[in-house]
C-alpha cells in the first residue's frame, strides 16, 4: 500500500505538543519540519527558541536548538552562525519576543544582514503569559493589560514588522504568510523553504511573519479565531512576499 502521509523525519517520535487546541503554532512547527526533510538537512540545522509558545519546539523538532533570554533569539542565532557558518540557523519567535522584548536584537540583526531565517508567529498577543497587549495587538482588540481595548492615543498603534524590516537595506527575503486554509499552508511552506534556500545560498538575513491565532488568550473557539484572522487580522497585517533578492 503507497503511503501517503508520513511524520517528518525531524518531528520527535516522543513528541509532547503542548499547545492548545486550534493553535497554529503547532501547524508551523511540522512546516518546518516537513521543509527540514525535504533539503536533507537535520544533521546541519539549529534553531533558537524564544521565549513564550515558540520555545514549546523543542518537544518534537528533533535537531539541536538553543535557548535564548527573553528577546535575545536573534542575538543568539547571529553569534552562532558567526561561530558555525555551515549550521543552518533558525529562530522560532512570537510578536512579544520578538517585536516588544527583542525589538533592538531583532532590528539589529536584519541591518547587519545577519545569514539567519527568523520565523515570527504574530498572534496579536502575549499567548503564554496571560494574554498581555502586544506590539501587534490590533486597534479596539482586548487584552488582560487593555481590557477595555487598545487605544492609539494611550498604547500607539499596531506595528508591521515585515514594512519596518523592509526600510532596511541589508534583508533578502521578507515574507508574510497565513495558516488559515489549505491554499494559505502551501505558500507558508514554500516561504519557508525560501528562507532556508537563500541562507545556504549564503543571501542573508531573512524573516517569515506568519498571521496566526490563540483562541485562548482571545476567548474564541478555533474556528471563530479562523474567521476574526480574516475579517481583522489580514486588514491590519496584509499577505505577501515584501522583499526576495
Amino acid at each position: 500500500m503507497e503511503k501517503i502521509y508520513a511524520r517528518p523525519k525531524s518531528f520527535s517520535e516522543k513528541a509532547e505538543i503542548g499547545y492548545c487546541p486550534g493553535c497554529f503554532y503547532s501547524t508551523i512547527g511540522k512546516l518546518i519540519c516537513q521543509v527540514v526533510d525535504e533539503l536533507g538537512i537535520q544533521d546541519d540545522v539549529s534553531y533558537v527558541q524564544g521565549v513564550g509558545c515558540g520555545a514549546l519546539c523543542v518537544n518534537f523538532m528533533d535537531f539541536d536548538s538553543i535557548g535564548a533570554a527573553h528577546g535575545r533569539a536573534c542575538a543568539v542565532a547571529g553569534a552562532l552562525k558567526l561561530c558555525s557558518p555551515e549550521t543552518i540557523v533558525f529562530t522560532y519567535q512570537g510578536d512579544g519576543d520578538l517585536a516588544s522584548i527583542g525589538l533592538a536584537e531583532t532590528l539589529s540583526a536584519a541591518n547587519r544582514g545577519d545569514n539567519i531565517s527568523v520565523f515570527f508567529v504574530n498572534n496579536a498577543t502575549y499567548g503564554m503569559t496571560g494574554g498581555q497587549m502586544a506590539p501587534t495587538t490590533l486597534i479596539g482588540m482586548k487584552a488582560s493589560t487593555a481590557p477595555m481595548g487598545r487605544d492609539p492615543a494611550h498604547h500607539g498603534y499596531p506595528m508591521h514588522m515585515c514594512e519596518i524590516i523592509n526600510t532596511l537595506k541589508a534583508p533578502s527575503y521578507i515574507a508574510r504568510v497565513a495558516c488559515i486554509d489549505p491554499a494559505n499552508i502551501r505558500k507558508a511552506r514554500a516561504a519557508i523553504k525560501k528562507s532556508l534556500e537563500y541562507q545556504i545560498a549564503g543571501k542573508g538575513f531573512s524573516i517569515v511573519e506568519f498571521i496566526s491565532n490563540c483562541p485562548t488568550a482571545w476567548g474564541i473557539s478555533p474556528m471563530e479565531s479562523i474567521d476574526f484572522i480574516r475579517d481583522k487580522m489580514l486588514a491590519e497585517f496584509p499577505l505577501g512576499e515584501f522583499r526576495a533578492v
